[in-house]
């Protein structure tokens, strides 16, 4: 069976698949890979734009091992192959909502979390910083949980390198409303208020319209009620037409046409208006993606955002490069999970997106110079070029983690050749 990522980058053929259905079976897989000298994966939906959870050995896929397994007035127990989506849905059947989370609910648990998927937040972080026990499976077919320590912190974002999950307890609260109101900015005064921005907001999402001066700002507030969710008509307009039917047109047209590209960007500029509604959280955090598209992201450190976004501009006016897709910036508090990209800081993320059948590496190659000259981060699923002595440098625990690494894994039975890359 060939295994192809969501975004037709990334495939390979392993040499066996299965689907368990335990932690018991996954340990069982393990011991076989160890004594037949193949690696063993775990791979979720395919959502990384990097190879990192593949391997031609034993592939495991999660299909059978979902489902919420336990929970409690603050806690949810889940199988680590869960969907972000039927997690969703289940919690609030149950009066629940995790406190944060990304705008793609494609992916698994466990993907999520070890590639660190973060959303956007001013006091809550990210997916990883809301697990409080983990149960994995470690080299030698052990089945271990984790609620603290060093292997806690290690293996938040673990990049599967350190032993396969089976199960994630997350910290959850009472269901709740977002307010979330979208209104276009220019990009100079989105410069000049970023501070404010992100003070006053609990949840802040805006993108870039290159070629523009243009920005769409998504601010995300908790509100008392009642619920004012856009009309079916309104919603099918905005998420399904604008953000995904017209814009994939749109993104064809410039693909066939790249000098378009720019005036295609003018009309998508004056086409964006203020709007508001009231909803259930997990509506409001998540969005629909349809077209399908590459991507690079960084986090840096906040107060470097005003900077990194000038440059970025600078650069795309300076190359006279075409580019169709909006840049997204979001922010999250630190983090305590070693190799989360928000480690130790405040930072902010600067997504670059190309449209999947025009491919871009001079565009991402810029934006990863100016990224990396500010001390960024990349995102462990997206495309980037750092390899571990540069990682080193930025991360204050990665020695930690590959030394936790040696000792958990010497003989690599979760390696691959992505982590060879990016770990000692």
């Amino acid at each position: 069976m060939r295994f192809v990522n969501w975004a037709g980058n990334q495939a390979v053929v392993p040499a066996e698949v299965r689907t368990p259905a335990s932690a018991a079976e996954v340990a069982q897989a393990v011991r076989d890979g160890a004594k037949t000298g193949r690696s063993v994966r775990m791979v979720g939906t395919g959502h990384s734009f990097t190879g990192v959870a593949l391997t031609d050995g034993l592939m495991l896929r999660p299909h059978r091992l979902t489902g919420i397994l336990a929970y409690g007035g603050d806690w949810v127990r889940v199988a680590a192959g869960t969907p972000l989506h039927v997690l969703n849905e289940e919690l609030h059947r149950r009066g629940l909502a995790l406190a944060n989370m990304g705008d793609i609910t494609a992916q698994t648990v466990a993907g999520a979390i070890q590639t660190g998927t973060h959303g956007t937040g001013r006091d809550i972080g990210g997916l990883a910083d809301q697990v409080i026990e983990l149960e994995l499976v470690l080299a030698d077919g052990s089945i271990t949980t984790v609620r603290d320590g060093d292997l806690f912190d290690a293996c938040r974002v673990g990049l599967g390198a350190l032993g396969v999950l089976t199960s994630v307890t997350f910290r959850v609260e009472p269901s709740f409303l977002l307010r979330n109101r979208r209104d276009p900015m220019s990009f100079s005064g989105i410069l000049a208020g970023l501070d404010a921005l992100t003070a006053e907001n609990e949840h802040l999402d805006f993108f870039w319209l290159p070629h523009t001066d243009t920005c769409l700002v998504k601010r995300n507030n908790r509100s008392e009620g009642p619920a004012a969710p856009p009309s079916a008509v309104k919603h099918w307009l905005d998420n399904v037409f604008l953000e995904n039917t017209l814009f994939g047109m749109a993104c064809a047209v410039g693909a066939r046409f790249p000098g378009a590209i720019p005036r295609i960007n003018e009309l998508s500029a004056r086409l964006l208006s203020a709007s508001e509604s009231v909803d259930t959280s997990y509506k409001i955090f998540t969005s629909v993606r349809e077209v399908r598209f590459l991507e690079t992201e960084y986090a840096i450190p906040r107060k470097h955002l005003g900077q990194a976004l000038r440059e970025t501009r600078d650069l795309v006016e300076r190359m006279d490069w075409r580019i169709s897709f909006p840049v997204e910036v979001r922010v999250t508090p630190p983090s305590s999970a070693w190799l989360s990209t928000a480690y130790g800081r405040d930072s902010a993320y600067v997504a670059c997106h190309m449209y999947r059948p025009t491919p871009h590496p001079e565009y991402f190659a810029g934006v990863e110079e100016i990224m990396t000259r500010l001390g960024g981060r990349p995102h462990w699923g997206k495309l980037h070029t750092r390899d571990a002595d540069y990682l080193t440098g930025v991360y204050p625990r990665f020695a930690d983690f590959a030394k936790l690494r040696d000792e958990l894994d010497p003989d690599r039975i979760f390696g691959n050749p992505y982590l060879a890359g990016v770990l000692p």
